[in-house]
């Protein structure tokens, strides 16, 4: 499937952009209002019987989280008019949209390149030759290479990819070339594999076409990504939005459908007011070769890990660097035909967050940095806050429950010191508790009700995601598992910040992928301390402060419950139910396009009886090299002459 709309011949260059600066304008104004109508309401409350250094810390931990909530709640809002109104998120326009013709001729060179590190090789054989067989029918296969970069440290896992490509390339030869690389020293993770890969043969291409050891691609997808990039010369990275495809557990069933249900507005609220200022995910993204190797080479941050080193999260800063050098970066949300995996319960998910917690809080580091554009600061800002704020609301909601409980432990003064004639009488700012308290509550829901209506609108999409009445039914029931499981999340998020700041690295290891159910001693493992979080805050309150307990009761119900929820929505069963009936499906699911069908690939077998095995640490199966240059980032100041004499010995070493 690709984007529902698409222009006419028009060079996409030549397509007007709108007001950029005014859309911005507009944004970040009501962004800025809102808080700050949300942050006077709260102050009124605080200051009611007197603001103590507690309420002081409560609303200023409650501005910062409630920005955060505002630039959310605004994106969704803009995705939604949009996309209601059928208009384009960069053009403003029905007609013009921002895809190109499907007629346009190719005349440039692409690599599709797919960095594995110890993956199953017959998954990601197979996921690879679907998009390779989808390219071919599409007619895309003399304008492509694909490259599987390994950087597999398993003996046994290395030898098993390289029989399994070299099937792979029989099965596929001689309508598309292959090619298959094992680093001998896989430095700077999957940043430094395709580092190396551009080096090697970046000059062979003009754009890159990065994907996951999960990732699939249908070929109209990449032909309309390169397509893009030849109509937009000043285009570093195109991104698309990748959906989640092919779960089975409850737990990723439920990401899933939410992820297909509310993606596609989002991604059109965040297209409209970041327009060529967008960011890079990392995977299932075009990029031109030539910029990204003269000005995306990775720096070395000062001081040491978890906050220095080799930088974990590459893609943020790679799309800074471009933007900085001049050269755009889109994201488009109408480009369908971009698919993903992902973890199979609330543990593994919470792993891969792990990384990218530390991964964005070393972009902290990056903020002073000269010559960054605005909006790649406040995606470095964002990128951070997605995971402090969860550290920030854990510390209101426990702030405003000792306060709460200090209340209602020490009883009101009537009369102060010295001759009073009346007695103070304790005030209750009720309305605007309760005022606050839906604000807030619509905020965070409203996204999602707009993303079900904007779905509902439309009789295909209706019919795509099982109908009108199952369609409802699943979005209440992904909502009631969101509000069980975000306790869970935001414990488990808080301690990944504490952690990095404390000085606790993280280690790079393989993602879980397939339908891995989560086992009793592990869910006690790591979901112990958060139920008797639960358990000992919720008793407290309830003892202490039992008005205020019932607010909470969402918070203490899901750490309560951490454990059973924990096991439960690991589990196939549960998740194969609910698609029995009909709920939680997605259209991928319903009509699953030719890539995603089970036939889309033949599973990865063995090479032929006498095609030998070359030996694991060489470069096995590539074509010869044209070497070209990834330049360091100095980091202006940052540059020390050991870190540059470190690099240039490495350099020089390899």
């Amino acid at each position: 499937m690709l984007c529902r709309r698409t222009v006419s011949a028009v060079s996409l260059s030549d397509v007007p952009i709108p007001a950029p600066r005014v859309r911005r304008a507009l944004f970040f104004a009501l962004v800025l209002l809102t808080t700050f109508a949300g942050a006077a309401l709260m102050a009124d409350i605080l200051r009611a019987n007197g603001m103590t250094a507690a309420e002081t810390a409560i609303l200023a931990i409650f501005t910062l989280t409630f920005a955060w909530i505002a630039i959310a709640f605004w994106t969704a809002l803009f995705g939604f008019a949009l996309r209601l109104a059928g208009l384009d998120p960069i053009t403003l326009r029905r007609r013009a949209r921002f895809a190109p013709a499907d007629d346009t001729p190719i005349t440039t060179r692409t690599a599709v390149v797919m960095p594995v590190y110890n993956e199953d090789p017959a998954q990601v054989s197979a996921g690879l030759e679907a998009t390779a067989r989808s390219l071919i029918e599409a007619g895309g296969g003399p304008h492509f290479d694909f490259y599987l970069l390994s950087d597999s440290t398993d003996p046994a896992i290395a030898a098993a990819e390289q029989r399994a490509f070299l099937a792979l390339r029989e099965r596929l030869a001689p309508r598309l070339k292959l090619y298959y690389r094992r680093r001998e020293r896989n430095t700077e993770r999957k940043a430094g594999n395709i580092a190396d890969f551009c080096r090697r043969w970046g000059r062979r291409y003009d754009f890159m076409i990065v994907l996951d050891a999960d990732s699939v691609m249908s070929g109209r997808t990449l032909l309309a990504l390169v397509r893009a990039m030849q109509a937009l010369p000043r285009a570093g990275i195109i991104q698309t939005v990748p959906f989640p495809v092919g779960q089975r557990t409850l737990f990723a069933r439920l990401v899933q459908f939410a992820s297909r249900l509310y993606s596609p507005m989002l991604a059109t609220g965040l297209t409209f007011w970041q327009i060529g200022a967008g960011n890079y995910w990392g995977h299932n993204a075009i990029l031109r070769v030539a910029p990204f190797m003269q000005h995306c080479a990775l720096p070395a941050l000062p001081g040491d890990p978890p906050l220095g080193g080799e930088i974990l999260s590459h893609d943020f800063v790679e799309a800074a660097f471009m933007r900085r050098a001049g050269w755009d970066v889109y994201l488009l949300p109408d480009l369908e035909g971009s698919y993903e995996g992902m973890p199979a319960n609330v543990l593994d998910f919470a792993k891969r967050d792990r990384r990218w917690a530390q991964g964005n809080l070393q972009h902290l580091k990056l903020l002073a940095l000269r010559g960054l554009h605005p909006l790649s600061r406040l995606h470095f800002l964002l990128g951070a806050l997605a995971y402090v704020a969860s550290l920030l609301w854990l510390l209101l909601l426990g702030l405003s429950t000792a306060d709460a409980i200090g209340r209602a432990l020490v009883p009101h003064s009537f009369f102060g010191p010295g001759y009073q004639l009346f007695p103070v009488w304790p005030v209750t700012k009720t309305e605007q508790i309760v005022s606050l308290l839906v604000v807030t509550l619509a905020m965070l829901g409203l996204p999602k009700l707009c993303g079900l209506v904007l779905c509902l609108s439309s009789r295909a999409q209706r019919a795509a995601f099982g109908g009108a009445g199952r369609l409802v039914a699943s979005a209440l029931i992904e909502v009631l598992f969101s509000v069980l499981l975000a306790p869970l999340m935001m414990c488990f998020h808080a301690y990944f910040v504490a952690a990095t700041l404390a000085g606790y690295n993280v280690v790079w290891a393989t993602q879980a992928r397939g339908d891995r159910s989560v086992a009793w001693h592990e869910a006690l493992r790591y979901c112990l301390a958060p139920t008797l979080l639960g358990v000992a805050w919720g008793t407290a309150t309830f003892v202490l402060a039992p008005q205020f307990f019932w607010w909470l009761t969402p918070v203490f119900a899901g750490l309560v419950l951490a454990v059973p929820l924990t096991l439960w929505t690991s589990r196939v069963r549960p998740g194969s139910a609910l698609k029995r009936f009909g709920l939680l499906l997605t259209p991928e699911e319903l009509a699953p396009p030719a890539e995603l069908r089970p036939n889309a690939a033949i599973p990865a077998g063995t090479a032929r009886a006498g095609v030998p095995i070359v030996n694991a640490s060489l470069a096995v199966l590539a074509p010869a090299e044209t070497r070209g240059e990834m330049l360091p980032q100095t980091l202006e100041y940052w540059w020390s002459k050991r870190e540059k004499r470190a690099w240039e010995a490495a350099r020089s070493a390899t």
